[in-house]
């Protein structure tokens, strides 16, 4: 049985054989990862102990008080969506194979769902698999896709049946980004910087055995991934005062703290409103971290993504405004460059308020999050879908 002593032991011992400081990170990651301490809720030999989230949650506590590497700083796409649904859907040959280098970094990864025609309805996605002997075949475009010129691989969901639901006509593959007929293109941000990709597939041939999970189960592995998604993306426990709330915080003490004006007093207002806000959010997040069964996550991601896009947005904002006229001053000749990293937070406030007007529509927007809170947390009849049985090929489309 795994407790949270025997973790202890085993992550003393790997911070006394490889000193993180010390240490190269994919070597550190790497012995992490044989040592069961990669995701301590996955089964042995596949980076885990067959613990429980609640052991996972110790393990990335315990790290990040060590300073030790962190796989999702380096692979942020791999370490919080793929994984989990490589480990739910994969089979044991696709376990062994991926889920090491994905841990340590070696191997990059992106998720390759939306197209120009299927955003929020992912279900409506058009890219084509056809299969040929044993490989399939994929020609398509997707876009919206986070380091895609960064990645190794994709997580891709395809179309391999045209005359079922939508939802019942999508497979999953896991697509060799350098393959022949991949063509990712930079799509530039507002901020200058091209976290974002389209990416063409023209004959791509994929083998069988890189399918996930079986053929017409692409949605549920879809699910999987989202849920994923926006717990990894929503449902992060940072330290108490930390992040866009620090920022705004250090703001006014550099520019407010020393003055008692009418404006001064009604800014603080809304400082202590937002530091209330983000508190609660942290302490939410906390809490259904701790209470999260093994498995798929359920709506508590769509919570959490959707009070952390919207409170991302408030914040950033009064970052701004807390800046004063300086805060309408960031540059108008943006540097055009291709991050390896997304950029959500610190740095310049004044770009930290303009990136995160994305973070309402990544990861799914607020308007789809309000509707899984709507049907799946407060019991609310869901939105009238007409083309729900009716084939992929018989729904129109723009």
């Amino acid at each position: 049985m795994t407790t949270s002593s025997v973790i202890d032991e085993l992550i003393d011992g790997l911070v006394k054989d490889f000193p993180p400081q010390q240490t190269d990170p994919v070597v550190f990651l790497g012995e992490q990862f044989d040592r069961g301490l990669a995701w301590a809720h996955f089964p042995v030999g596949l980076g885990g102990l067959g613990g429980t989230p609640t052991d996972q949650l110790h393990v990335l506590r315990r790290m990040a008080q060590l300073n030790a590497p962190s796989a999702a700083g380096r692979n942020v796409i791999g370490y919080g969506m793929v994984a989990p649904t490589i480990a739910t859907h994969g089979s044991d040959e696709q376990r062994r194979r991926f889920l090491r280098p994905l841990f340590t970094g070696e191997e990059i990864w992106c998720q390759l769902f939306s197209e120009p025609g299927a955003g929020s309805d992912f279900a409506a996605l058009a890219m084509r698999a056809d299969l040929d002997g044993e490989e399939w075949v994929l020609t398509g475009q997707k876009v919206w896709t986070t380091l895609a010129h960064e990645a190794a691989f994709g997580l891709l969901i395809a179309r391999t049946n045209p005359d079922v639901a939508k939802h019942k006509g999508m497979t999953a593959y896991l697509v060799d980004m350098h393959a022949p007929g991949v063509d990712v293109r930079p799509l530039y941000q507002a901020t200058g910087e091209a976290e974002f990709n389209e990416c063409f597939f023209h004959e791509v041939r994929v083998p069988d055995s890189r399918r996930l999970g079986g053929v017409g189960e692409g949605w549920p592995v879809s699910l999987t991934t989202l849920m994923n998604e926006r717990v990894s993306i929503g449902g992060t426990v940072p330290p108490r005062g930390s992040g866009l709330i620090g920022e705004a915080m250090k703001i006014w003490r550099q520019k407010w703290s020393g003055r008692n004006d009418a404006h001064a007093i009604a800014i603080r207002s809304e400082l202590l409103q937002a530091m209330v806000r983000n508190e609660v959010a942290r302490l939410t997040n906390w809490r259904a971290n701790d209470l999260r069964q093994a498995g798929t996550p359920g709506p508590e991601g769509s919570v959490a993504k959707l009070a952390f896009a919207e409170e991302n947005q408030r914040t950033s904002e009064l970052c701004v405004d807390l800046m004063g006229a300086e805060g309408m001053l960031y540059g108008s000749n943006y540097p055009q460059v291709r991050p390896t990293e997304s950029a959500m937070s610190g740095g310049d406030m004044r770009k930290a308020f303009i990136r995160m007007r994305a973070n309402s529509i990544e990861g799914g927007t607020s308007e789809v999050m309000r509707n899984i809170i709507g049907e799946r947390v407060l019991g609310l009849a869901g939105e009238p879908r007409k083309d729900k049985d009716v084939a992929w090929k018989d729904v129109p489309r723009s």
